[in-house]
């Protein structure tokens, strides 16, 4: 029987911890039931089974081959020997970087949401017997780490680039969810201990706690919502609002880049290194979700604006430079974009946060584009490879790679597709969000404690139409918010073939009425195809279309041209739509919609410069192009790619 929970006041009582049930079980990809300035709050992932559909094969993979192929080279690579050889198990040197123990922590983190959808008794008695040599090592004070310890011990958490406050925080957050899966407190404990350890040391004392890369604050804030003790809260909000730059000599492009040493409300805008500039954000928004800090929500707002108005990609994609893998200047968007897949991951994170303190589907819109697109292009097909960087042209070098000596995207990859079933469903005080679409079932209640049952049946993002079965366990009336994407230029919703007014492209339908079981809700989206086009201050994009159906942004990929894809051009006609046909091939790329185009090829005997005008007389030909899914480019070899494409007028 599924336990619930009833809000007084803003404040959440479980009546499962009343009769000492396992609560562990109803918390979902951020526990947000006590948190006062959330909107929203999750579904957890055991509540909500995925269906066959777009996300079924890429679950599948991760869970079959990405997951177990992982551990093989996180082995490989030397993390665990790490902890070994403080045990003495292993008479071996430290390998790797400074945060090579996070590696282990997000593929135990991944390993937790697989067990929250599906039951694998092998791989857990891996996890527990790879937990025992992970704790074996934690010292006595609570300090656990394997880099700074004999010569490397006076440097101990007194340098920026260190890393130990961000292994910690994938620490915490890997021992959360397989907390939250099986109920085995072993790792959680022990990263509470070294929370405390840090606390006490230093927030408690004043003293500067370097976090050159940002993640224990949200690791340390979701350590808070699991065991309510307010020490975790405090760690993050010391390490949020603390000023000791200065102390620690740290000059302004190491504060800038590392979003560490000066309070969090004095950033203005997007900045620095992109997945610090990402975890640093989700962090914040976790302080504001507890605390309800106005001077946050306002910075929040700020830099949002600035991430969708000039430094996000539109793939969802974030970081321009490879150098210091940073963001960059505002409308700094070259299409050899560095796009870390830990970026975008990142970004979904943030917004997700954005989105349960508002419940607005600005934000939803956000988490989709970079889910269906820089998240999903991160891992191959096969679940074999991996993409650190996710560029929007290429011209043939290999990007997908079996691993990388640093390896934070691989795990992180697999923890968030493994998370998705988290991220379908919210509730409120007043009902129930849809969020995104896919075939699912969600078995969870509403916040009176009344059971309820979402069925959603949907070819989504290949067709238009979604289906939601509702059944609630007795008549009752509350609203279900259902999002709107903002790409849909138009929209039709329907309860029980009645057609329902105001549904508005990037908002929440709300639709409240006295929902029974038989109910059902339909929506139809706009998938036509549609080009973008950039502001013109992205120099790269000038005279380009990027082309984009549903939540899909496509790109032409040489495989499938009989042309060399520098002579090749869109051809747009007064409705670009019809330009394009939709064709779905079930066993192409795992199966995809591609669009055929009737575009155009320069007959390419140009000269390589030419006088003002000369080169508008070009000669073209007519050219048969095939785009395919962004996210499905190099599955068939490295070949050229791009994602913007020049255009010709009919």
């Amino acid at each position: 029987m599924r336990t619930f929970a009833i809000r007084l006041g803003g404040l959440a009582l479980s009546l499962a911890a009343l009769n000492g049930a396992e609560t562990w079980r109803e918390q979902g990809v951020i526990h947000l039931d006590k948190s006062p300035h959330a909107k929203l709050h999750s579904v957890p992932v055991n509540a909500v089974t995925m269906g066959n559909g777009f996300w079924a094969a890429r679950r599948k993979a991760i869970f079959e081959k990405s997951i177990p192929g992982s551990l093989t080279m996180i082995e490989q690579s030397g993390v665990m020997d790490n902890f070994r050889r403080l045990t003495g198990k292993k008479d071996v040197p430290y390998r790797g970087p400074v945060f090579a123990d996070s590696d282990i922590y997000k593929w135990i983190d991944a390993v937790g949401y697989k067990l929250q959808s599906v039951s694998d008794p092998e791989l857990r008695a891996t996890v527990d017997r790879l937990t025992d040599e992970i704790v074996a090592v934690q010292e006595p004070s609570g300090y656990l780490g394997t880099k700074f310890t004999g010569p490397e011990l006076p440097n101990r958490l007194k340098t920026w680039t260190g890393h130990e406050t961000y292994n910690l925080g994938h620490m915490l957050q890997g021992a959360i969810s397989y907390y939250r899966a099986t109920g085995d407190r072993k790792l959680l404990d022990a990263s509470a201990r070294y929370v405390n350890y840090l606390y006490e040391e230093f927030a408690r004392q004043g003293k500067p706690l370097v976090c050159g890369h940002p993640e224990l604050e949200m690791g340390a804030i979701e350590l808070y919502r699991t065991t309510g003790d307010k020490r975790h809260l405090d760690l993050a909000a010391y390490l949020l609002n603390s000023d000791f730059h200065e102390s620690l000599k740290l000059d302004r492009d190491t504060v800038w880049y590392s979003y560490t040493g000066i309070p969090f409300t004095e950033r203005t805008r997007v900045e620095g290194h992109a997945v610090r500039s990402m975890y640093a954000l989700s962090g914040a928004t976790d302080y504001y979700l507890e605390t309800g800090d106005p001077k946050y929500r306002e910075t929040l707002e700020k830099i949002w604006k600035t991430l969708v108005s000039n430094s996000m990609y539109v793939t969802g994609g974030v970081g321009a430079r490879a150098h210091q893998e940073a963001i960059g200047e505002a409308f700094e968007l070259p299409n050899n974009a560095y796009g870390e897949s830990c970026a975008a991951i990142g970004s979904l994170m943030w917004n997700w946060r954005m989105l349960a303190a508002t419940g607005e589907a600005r934000f939803t819109d956000v988490i989709e584009r970079a889910l269906y697109n820089g998240i999903n292009s991160g891992v191959s097909l096969d679940g074999n490879l991996y993409c650190y960087q996710n560029p929007l042209e290429g011209w043939g070098l290999k990007t997908r790679n079996e691993w990388y000596y640093v390896a934070c995207c691989p795990p992180n990859l697999e923890r968030t597709i493994g998370a998705l079933p988290g991220y379908l469903y919210s509730t409120s005080r007043d009902g129930v969000y849809v969020h995104l679409f896919h075939n699912s079932a969600m078995d969870w209640h509403l916040e009176d404690g009344t059971g309820l049952k979402l069925t959603q049946t949907t070819e989504y993002p290949w067709k238009d139409a979604v289906e939601i079965a509702v059944a609630p366990a007795k008549p009752s009336e509350f609203t279900m918010y259902v999002r709107i994407p903002g790409w849909s230029r138009s929209a039709s919703v329907a309860v029980n073939g009645k057609p329902v007014s105001n549904a508005r492209p990037g908002e929440y339908l709300a639709v409240r009425r006295r929902w029974q079981e038989g109910d059902k809700l339909t929506a139809k989206f706009d998938l036509g195809t549609q080009l973008i086009t950039a502001n013109p201050r992205l120099a790269d994009d000038l005279g380009k279309l990027a082309v984009q159906r549903g939540p899909l942004i496509y790109c032409l990929e040489q495989h499938d041209q009989s042309e060399p894809l520098a002579l090749l051009r869109l051809a747009v006609g007064r409705d670009p739509g019809k330009d394009f046909t939709p064709e779905f091939r079930s066993e192409f790329l795992g199966g995809v919609m591609v669009l055929r185009h009737k575009g155009q090829a320069l007959e390419g005997d140009e000269p390589l410069y030419a006088p003002l005008g000369a080169l508008a007389k070009s000669r073209t030909r007519s050219a048969d192009l095939t785009l395919i899914p962004y996210y499905a480019w190099e599955n068939r070899g490295a070949v050229p790619m791009k994602v913007w494409i020049p255009f010709a007028t009919r």
